[in-house]
């Protein structure tokens, strides 16, 4: 009788462990996906209040959960891989090459600050579903103003708004306008020699144009999920990029200044635009030509086993793309510099050699790192509209 009730506990207890690892693995997965598992959690009645399940799941296996999410958010936030606009690699590289076409009046100050700038070039998609009215930021669904929007569109964020209003710009993105807004606060910031403001604010305007330059943030089908390609997002901007872009030519010379902030803003996005028929089609051409066990492997990716597309599918892609992601990279590069250069300009060249031993001490790092952790704690509170 003893000994059954002890057997009873102990399956009780391997019970409670394994919906510990299973939370676990779900919390884990939910680090890493990106757009589908949000949107899925937004779609369907499914909350989420710091990991804790709303379904009754028992004591234990909450309070394991409790104890590994109070790990989690006391981690640095860079220890967790992501892969949403152009793949965190890739966001970080162009902040960084950025700062090299600066002139040396503007070097003095952004070449000691190139660790932040680099680092925190991702902080935009960190906050992209914790912060209201982020998300839209990064992209434009072309499609939803009809045919040659691109070219109709209005220009500045006053006219569209009052074209549209501003619910149906945040519906469908606002990144042309959002580079505009930016590049009017970096000015400002320049104007009143705030050092820590021009890094955040530069640092976030080189993600917006950078995100800009990537065919599939101008598109409703910005992960392949109305034509069968769903992962092709992740696959043009993050895998091929981690294959090939050590080998890519990043010189794109001195930065210039760019007189119609507007247009380059709106000629990076039509750009990035027009190349995305080649992005969709060349990817299911290459994929009726070859066999399913051709075009993904498993990869172990930090101890987890993970489906990605094969060096071979990838490399295929990667030639009939003939360097369009390459192209785009260095495009992002160039318009980056030419934005922090020409706001420099426009704020009348301040001297920033005086902002050059500027330093982030320990209280500011405290708090810019208790803010980062804000926003992955809030990823913890997805719930739908009708909960608010």
């Amino acid at each position: 009788m003893i000994l059954q009730k002890i057997l009873n506990q102990l399956l009780i207890l391997k019970t409670y462990f394994e919906s510990f690892f299973n939370y676990l693995n779900g919390l884990f997965l939910f680090l890493r996906v990106e757009n589908a598992l949000l949107h899925f959690f937004s779609k369907y009645e499914f909350r989420i209040i710091f990991g804790l399940l709303t379904n009754n799941c028992g004591f234990i296996p909450r309070f394991f959960t409790f104890i590994f999410l109070c790990f989690l958010l006391t981690r640095p936030i860079e220890v967790f891989p992501n892969k949403i606009n152009w793949g965190f690699w890739a966001h970080q590289r162009i902040n960084r090459l950025a700062v090299f076409t600066l002139p040396s009046e503007m070097q003095v100050f952004f070449k000691r600050q190139i660790g932040y700038l680099t680092d925190n070039a991702v902080n935009p998609d960190k906050r992209r579903y914790a912060v209201v009215g982020e998300a839209s930021r990064h992209y434009i669904d072309a499609e939803a103003y009809g045919d040659s929007a691109l070219f109709r569109l209005p220009f500045y964020w006053k006219e569209a708004v009052e074209k549209y209003g501003e619910d149906t710009l945040a519906l469908n993105g606002t990144v042309p306008w959002t580079i505009q807004q930016y590049k009017f606060q970096l000015t400002e910031a320049f104007r009143e020699k705030n050092p820590r403001r021009i890094l955040r604010i530069a640092a976030d305007l080189g993600h917006y144009i950078a995100d800009a330059n990537v065919p599939l943030h101008t598109t409703r089908n910005y992960n392949g999920q109305l034509t069968g390609q769903e992962g092709i997002h992740a696959f043009w901007e993050s895998r091929v990029v981690e294959l090939f872009g050590e080998n890519y030519d990043m010189f794109v010379g001195a930065a210039s200044y760019e007189y119609k902030v507007a247009h380059r803003a709106w000629q990076a996005v039509r750009q990035a635009n027009a190349a995305l028929d080649s992005v969709l089609r060349f990817e299911k051409e290459l994929t009726h030509r070859v066999r399913p066990e051709q075009k993904f492997v498993l990869e172990d990716r930090n101890g987890v086993i993970m489906k990605t597309y094969s060096r071979e599918f990838s490399t295929q892609y990667h030639q009939m793309l003939n360097h369009q992601v390459e192209r785009q990279m260095r495009a992002s590069v160039k318009m980056v510099g030419d934005f922090w250069f020409t706001c420099w300009v426009d704020a009348g060249q301040p001297n920033l050699a005086e902002l050059a031993n500027f330093k982030l001490d320990a209280a500011i790092q405290k708090e810019e790192n208790e803010e980062k952790v804000g926003w992955l704690k809030r990823l913890f509170q997805v719930r739908t509209e009708s909960d608010n």
